[in-house]
């Protein structure tokens, strides 16, 4: 797609890709900036689920107005083709910056913070991540923190007469009448999963928090809390282990931090 021109966006490279998008960098004819264009794989596009969630991100990240979460500016389609504009960000990937080792501790508290309040404010929002992990928070050059994909988040929901389901989203809500996932379907990354969605429970935001409780203990000792050659065995860590303190594998974190990770 380099080269081509999307409604008025004129895609410039591919910045990365993966199971729920790929992702370009494109200008902004109208304007005169860079936006980050994300569209499905050209075959999802048929599966009303995948579609769904792509639709899905966009309406959560959009329902939010955060420093540290990644800003949606419009969703657009072009030839049966849905695109979510994002703001374009430079820097690097939480996990690219880890890389297997320990972050500094001021570092690790700057960044906590603000994850923590990206988290805040979409919680306030009665939405859940369920999909926290170092690949989907981004770190620009200016060392601010950006919470992505929103992909699997999980709207808030109250009954309405009838049956029907409210989404509390922000400013505006939407009926739906189901969730994309059925019971006992585990949702997320398996590394970084609560318990409850490990088996596939009812969540909430409490299991963002578990979440990024992982995530901090990789920030401060560059390892996974939950580690395994197969998801079984990470699952089994999940449910009934108990990792290795962070200050046994790195004695640089202090207390208040151990006892917070913990």
């Amino acid at each position: 797609m380099i080269g081509q021109v999307v409604a008025h966006y004129r895609i410039l490279e591919q910045l990365g890709g993966g199971g729920m998008g790929v992702v370009y960098k494109a200008e902004d004819s109208k304007l005169g900036r860079h936006v980050a264009l994300k569209f499905l794989p050209p075959d999802s596009t048929k599966d009303s689920q995948t579609l769904e969630r792509f639709l899905r991100e966009a309406r959560a990240a959009a329902a939010l107005n955060h420093p540290n979460i990644c800003i949606v500016h419009e969703i657009g389609e072009q030839d049966m083709q849905p695109f979510i504009v994002m703001e374009y960000l430079e820097g690097e990937t939480l996990k690219n910056l880890i890389s297997g080792k320990p972050m500094k501790i001021d570092r690790i508290i700057d960044l906590a913070i603000q994850i923590a309040d990206a988290l805040e404010a979409a919680h306030g929002k009665g939405i859940t991540h369920r999909d926290v992990k170092p690949a989907n928070i981004f770190i620009t050059k200016s060392g601010q923190a950006k919470v992505l994909d929103f992909g699997l988040a999980k709207l808030a929901q109250a009954r309405l007469p009838g049956g029907d389901t409210l989404l509390a989203a922000g400013r505006n809500t939407t009926i739906m009448q189901n969730d994309l996932t059925s019971p006992g379907t585990a949702m997320g990354t398996i590394s970084y999963m609560s318990p409850e969605q490990a088996r596939g429970e009812e969540l909430d935001a409490r299991a963002d928090l578990f979440s990024f409780g992982v995530v901090l203990y990789e920030m401060a000792t560059g390892k996974q809390a939950f580690e395994g050659s197969t998801s079984a065995v990470v699952f089994d860590g999940i449910l009934h282990g108990t990792p290795a303190s962070p200050l046994s594998l790195n004695p640089d974190v202090p207390p208040q931090l151990e006892n917070m990770i913990s």
